[in-house]
């Protein structure tokens, strides 16, 4: 099992952008008042048949000619619900996916959010093919970043080059310590 919520959500970005989505939206919304701490991931991908549905959550079963298993959605799934909380995955061919997992926050086997900045950012410098709409939302508050909004502004100039990555951690991180309650454990 992965040992934070936030490499689950990089694994599932990544099938996003192998199933040659041109946007993955993700949403980490977390509520105190209803302890719970949704993620929802979707794309605009070629999405999947009602079969890779139902096969999906199967560790033995992926798409991949590389290897034989595809152990992230299972895991993800059995993360969320080890904490009483839920899974669904639904998607439709030459549509897109939404994955949607639901964590109990208080339960004492939820795994930590982790890096989520850090896991961002790598999608948006590592995946220029592909744009990102990214929400994260705690209680009443929450910030967003639009890679849309920030190619407009760029003019061409890449996600990797050093002073954009640079500003990118840094809007992420700003934005995260003026939305998130850190008094609170995510």
């Amino acid at each position: 099992m992965m040992p934070e919520i936030s490499l689950n959500i990089l694994d599932v970005a990544e099938n996003s952008t192998r199933a040659k989505a041109s946007l993955v939206t993700i949403v980490v919304d977390a509520q105190t008042a209803a302890d719970t701490l949704t993620v929802i991931i979707e794309d605009d991908g070629c999405g999947m048949t009602a079969e890779q549905v139902a096969a999906v959550t199967d560790p033995f079963f992926t798409t991949r000619t590389t290897r034989k298993v595809g152990l992230g959605v299972p895991f993800f799934k059995q993360a969320a619900e080890s904490t009483g909380g839920s899974f669904s995955i639904s998607s439709t061919p030459g549509v897109g996916t939404r994955v949607t997992a639901v964590f109990i926050l208080s339960h004492i086997d939820r795994m930590p959010l982790g890096d989520i900045n850090g896991t961002i950012h790598t999608l948006v410098t590592m995946h220029e093919e592909c744009d990102f709409l990214y929400t994260f939302r705690f209680n009443e508050k929450e910030f967003s970043l639009d890679t849309r909004e920030f190619r407009e502004v760029l003019g061409g100039i890449s996600f990797q080059e050093p002073e954009v990555s640079v500003y990118i951690k840094d809007y992420l991180r700003d934005n995260y310590n003026e939305t998130y309650d850190d008094t609170f454990e995510l």
